[in-house]
């Protein structure tokens, strides 16, 4: 349980790496966009107690948008009198992570990441696992990496392109919360689109759950029967499919 940096060409990626007994399995685990915290880290320790080889990179850091925001902004945007102002400061702060040339630079840095899992570690298996903006990004790598073993993506949006759909070449379990409302809405199309495809897909729906439920150090997202039910199943898909 260690942070390492992981250079590669113009990219130097800070990450926690956790587990490195095991030379079988491992996971690349991806933050939410508060970054590589205690929250992701202690995430990182948990998938390493089962046997597993875990790569916790930090993504966004290098973008200085983790210096400007917190989770005491939720607060700010739930708060009706100070919620229009907050919504703009975390657009504002945000904004660094929005651009395509983001999304791409971001997928490439996760390649790596896989890469640096095979090569140093003679990982034969490798699943991804993320969170929110993690979520997300796991959808893009099942999308980008041919031999990816598994996707985990928690409260993520998926491709919306079916061509990029059409790359995923794993299997995929996603889990939402209810209250978690844009995200839940597109639930049946993605599903329809990805079993026209002959994907492998399954999600799970919690109820009084929204989004970021997995976040025990957030009380006011947190969830503990939807996040101890998620975990179970997570761990379950990991093992059948690494």
């Amino acid at each position: 349980m260690t942070d390492i940096i992981i250079n590669r060409g113009k990219h130097h990626i800070p990450a926690y790496i956790a587990g490195t007994g095991n030379k079988r399995a491992g996971v690349i685990l991806i933050h939410e966009v508060w970054g590589l915290n205690r929250n992701i880290r202690s995430l990182a320790d948990r998938l390493a107690s089962e046997g597993y080889v875990v790569l916790a990179p930090d993504l966004i850091s290098h973008t200085g948008i983790t210096d400007k925001i917190d989770q005491s902004i939720l607060a700010e945007v739930a708060n009706p009198s100070t919620r229009d102002e907050a919504q703009k400061k975390l657009r504002a702060a945000m904004s660094p992570i929005m651009s395509e040339e983001f999304g791409k630079e971001t997928v490439e840095r996760l390649k790596i990441c896989f890469s640096y899992l095979k090569r140093e570690y003679k990982v034969e298996k490798i699943a991804v696992m993320g969170f929110c903006f993690g979520g997300t990004y796991s959808y893009s790598l099942a999308a980008s990496e041919p031999t990816l073993a598994a996707a985990l993506p928690f409260y993520g949006h998926a491709p919306e392109k079916e061509e990029e759909l059409a790359k995923i070449s794993c299997p995929i379990i996603a889990f939402y919360g209810i209250k978690d409302i844009a995200l839940v809405q597109g639930l049946p199309q993605l599903e329809t689109s990805l079993k026209k495809l002959n994907k492998d897909f399954q999600y799970k729906v919690y109820p009084n759950a929204g989004h970021a439920f997995m976040n025990d150090t957030n009380p006011t997202t947190y969830n503990k029967e939807a996040a101890e039910d998620a975990w179970k199943k997570a761990l379950q898909f990991l093992k059948k499919h690494l």
